[in-house]
C-alpha cells in the first residue's frame, strides 16, 4: 500500500527530526532506542490520515502524530516491565538492558515529552485534543489494571474482556483518528464515526494479537511464544476455551491457570485444549465481526468513497498480519 509507505515516512522523518538530545544520556538514549524500533508507527500514521482525510494540514498534524507515537511507547516500556518480557519488536526491552528504575523513568519521560508536543496547536483545538488524550491515557490505565485483575480473578466474563481490551488498545487507535480529524476541524459526527472506526478496529487488532500470541509465527511475531499463557492472561482465546470446552477440559483450563509458570506442560497443556474447542476459528470470526463494525461507522462519514478507501485497505491490511 503506498500510502501507507508514504506515512511511514512522514512520520520516519518527523522522529529523526525531533531525536531527544537532551541529558542525561541515560535517560534519553533509552528514550530514543524505544523509538528508533519503529514498527509500523501505525497510532501516528492514523493521526495523519484522519487530518488528510478531513481536508487539514498535516503539517499541523506531525508533531501531535509524534504525541501519540511517544505515548504509546510509553505504555510499551511500562508494560514489559509488567510482563517482565524480555523482547519488544525482536529486540531486548529497556529494562532487560538498563534496569527496571531507567525503564520506569524513560517511560514516564516520553509521556511527559508527548504532552508537549500538543503545544503548537490553535488554543480551541489543543484544549480538545488534551482532553482526549488524557482521558484516553486514563481509560488505558484502567484497561491495564483490568488485565492484571483477571489473571487472579476466577470469573472473567466476555463483556469484561472486551471492555478490557476496548480501554488497552481500542481506544488509543480511536482516538487517534479523532485527534487528526479535530485538527483538520471535522465536524463532530465525523470525528464521532472515525473514532468509533479505529475503536471497532482496535479490538480487532487486540483479539488478533491474542491469536497470534498463540498462533503465530513467533519470528515474525516478535514476541515470546505463548506468553500469555504463561502469565495466566484471560485473553479471548481462554474465554472460548472455557465456553466451548467440555467440563474435563475447564478444569484443566482451571489448574493451569492456578499456576504461574514457565513449564513447558502447561503451554502444551493448554495449547492442546485451544485447538480441540477450535478457538482459533473463533477468534478470527470474532475479528472479522469488529472489522464489520468498524467499516459501518466509516461508511456513514459523508466524504467520496475514493477518499475513505484507504481507511478500509488499512483496517483489512492489520488484520491480516502474518500467522
Amino acid at each position: 500500500m503506498e500510502f501507507l509507505d508514504t506515512y511511514q515516512q512522514i512520520v520516519a522523518d518527523a522522529i529523526t527530526k525531533y531525536t531527544f538530545k537532551d541529558k542525561p544520556a541515560e535517560l534519553y538514549d533509552p528514550m530514543n532506542y524505544i523509538i528508533s524500533h519503529g514498527g509500523k508507527r501505525l497510532r501516528p500514521i492514523m493521526v495523519l490520515m484522519a487530518c488528510d482525510l478531513f481536508g487539514g494540514d498535516m503539517k499541523q498534524a506531525i508533531k501531535p502524530a509524534l504525541a501519540i507515537e511517544f505515548f504509546h511507547n510509553f505504555t510499551l516500556i511500562h508494560d514489559d516491565i509488567m510482563d517482565e518480557a524480555p523482547l519488544r519488536r525482536n529486540k531486548p526491552t529497556i529494562h532487560t538492558l538498563h534496569g527496571i528504575n531507567v525503564g520506569i523513568l524513560s517511560g514516564d519521560g516520553l509521556m511527559l515529552k508527548a504532552y508537549k508536543f500538543f503545544e503548537d496547536l490553535e488554543p480551541e483545538i489543543f484544549k480538545a485534543c488534551i482532553r482526549i488524550f488524557t482521558h484516553t491515557g486514563l481509560l488505558l490505565c484502567e484497561g491495564q489494571q483490568y488485565d492484571i485483575n483477571f489473571e487472579t480473578q476466577e470469573n472473567v466474563t466476555f463483556d469484561d474482556y472486551i471492555r478490557m481490551i476496548t480501554y488497552k488498545t481500542g481506544v488509543l487507535s480511536a482516538s487517534s483518528f479523532e485527534i487528526g480529524a479535530l485538527i483538520a476541524k471535522a465536524q463532530f459526527k465525523d470525528a464521532k464515526a472515525i473514532f468509533n472506526f479505529g475503536k471497532h478496529i482496535g479490538i480487532a487488532f487486540q483479539i488478533m494479537d491474542d491469536y497470534l500470541d498463540v498462533f503465530g509465527d513467533q519470528a515474525q511475531f516478535g514476541k515470546k511464544h505463548a506468553g500469555d499463557i504463561y502469565e495466566n492472561k484471560k485473553t479471548v482465546l481462554y474465554l472460548l476455551a472455557k465456553e466451548h470446552g467440555t467440563e474435563e477440559e475447564k478444569k484443566e483450563l482451571d489448574y493451569w491457570y492456578s499456576k504461574k509458570t514457565d513449564n513447558i506442560d502447561k503451554v502444551y497443556g493448554v495449547e492442546k485444549i485451544f485447538r480441540r474447542t477450535k478457538v482459533d476459528e473463533k477468534a478470527l470470526r470474532l475479528i472479522e465481526k469488529h472489522n464489520e463494525i468498524g467499516q459501518s461507522y466509516l461508511a456513514k462519514i459523508d466524504i467520496p468513497e475514493e477518499k475513505k478507501k484507504p481507511f478500509a485497505e488499512l483496517a483489512n491490511y492489520l488484520l491480516r498480519r502474518e500467522s
